[in-house]
């Protein structure tokens, strides 16, 4: 039996345990209330995070630009961060969206491949993928929203031939990282491979541009151009890969039939003086809106209607498919210009 001397003991010891106990989980819940009240105040309005790429090339401000608008005009709240083209910071990057409590992850891929990591990270958290524009592989992504990047390439393709249907012909594509790349290529070798293999095209040059770069493109381009034959025509990517082509053939005092893609202000430019044959539009505020009202939707766990699938080497992503149309000298008024995509006075 215990004597009152060690009842006292014992209930000053039960009341400290107690007291303590009350007070650890009193101090560990308004942790946790001050974390999500601070990194997200506003808990019944869709946060959407957007994770880019990058933001080095023009195109992509406006996607940016379109995108936030769309959300916010839709109820919505977003948060937009770029990672300079490097896998690991998109990965940082994703892991604070997550963090701050996103509903709802759109992700342009630094790495097509390796941001597989990411959609699994962001459905461990229950946070549903979109990817935008270029495609994550090997993940189970949730959807797909872009252009037909094959029918890019078709077009690029057919728009040369119609300029030159023989000779010496180069490719110059985009980041070899960049699943996007391929699909363009494909596309243009399903308008050239007739051509190859009757021997009316031979495909002198044929390589990926590092980082989508200008610079390397031009660098590349000079150093083939002073080593080989000289060339009929070129297909390029993207307008950033064709202006340091287009570089590279004047510092050799040559002009030859080039495509792009993006219709960048400069390419228009370049059309317009002739330096450049054409550029492929796809209209940013489509397919920004698009991505922007498929993600609001998404997170009011409303229905989404897609027109296709992409796969991406593991399962067939329901996707959004946009249509690219080819921009010349033809047409500029009618469609960049008509659609605010270039300011008239700009040219």
């Amino acid at each position: 039996m215990l004597n009152k001397k060690h009842f006292l003991s014992f209930i000053s010891l039960f009341l400290l345990f107690t007291l303590t106990g009350c007070l650890n989980q009193s101090t560990n819940n308004e942790s946790e209330d001050t974390s999500v009240t601070k990194l997200r105040s506003e808990q019944d309005i869709p946060y959407i995070g957007f994770a880019m790429d990058t933001l080095q090339d023009e195109r992509w401000y406006r996607d940016k630009d379109y995108f936030e608008q769309k959300v916010q005009s839709l109820g919505g709240n977003v948060k937009t961060l770029a990672a300079n083209g490097i896998h690991d910071v998109q990965v940082e990057q994703v892991e604070l969206l997550i963090e701050e409590g996103i509903d709802i992850l759109v992700i342009i891929p630094a790495d097509s491949e390796a941001s597989a990591e990411i959609v699994d990270l962001a459905h461990q958290a229950d946070v549903p993928v979109i990817s935008y524009d270029k495609l994550v592989l090997n993940a189970d992504l949730d959807y797909y929203i872009s252009f037909d990047n094959v029918k890019v390439g078709e077009l690029q393709a057919s728009a040369i031939l119609e300029e030159v249907d023989e000779g010496n012909f180069a490719y110059v594509g985009g980041a070899d990282n960049d699943n996007n790349a391929h699909l363009f290529k494909e596309g243009t070798m399903n308008i050239l491979q007739p051509y190859i293999d009757s021997g009316d095209i031979n495909l002198v040059y044929d390589e990926f541009t590092p980082g989508w770069s200008p610079d390397e493109a031009e660098s590349m381009f000079g150093s083939f151009l002073e080593n080989n034959q000289q060339v009929d025509a070129v297909i390029a990517a993207n307008d950033g890969t064709a202006g340091g082509v287009i570089q590279a053939l004047t510092a050799q005092n040559s002009t030859v039939p080039i495509s792009g893609q993006d219709a960048e202000l400069d390419a228009i430019r370049r059309i317009q003086d002739g330096t450049q044959t054409m550029t492929v539009y796809k209209s940013l505020e489509q397919i920004a809106e698009t991505a922007a009202e498929t993600a609001m939707r998404l997170a009011n766990r409303e229905t989404i209607e897609t027109d296709s699938t992409m796969n991406n080497n593991n399962i067939d992503v329901p996707s959004i498919l946009l249509d690219p149309i080819t921009i010349t000298s033809d047409n500029i008024e009618e469609t960049v210009i008509a659609d605010g995509h270039i300011d008239a006075d700009d040219l």
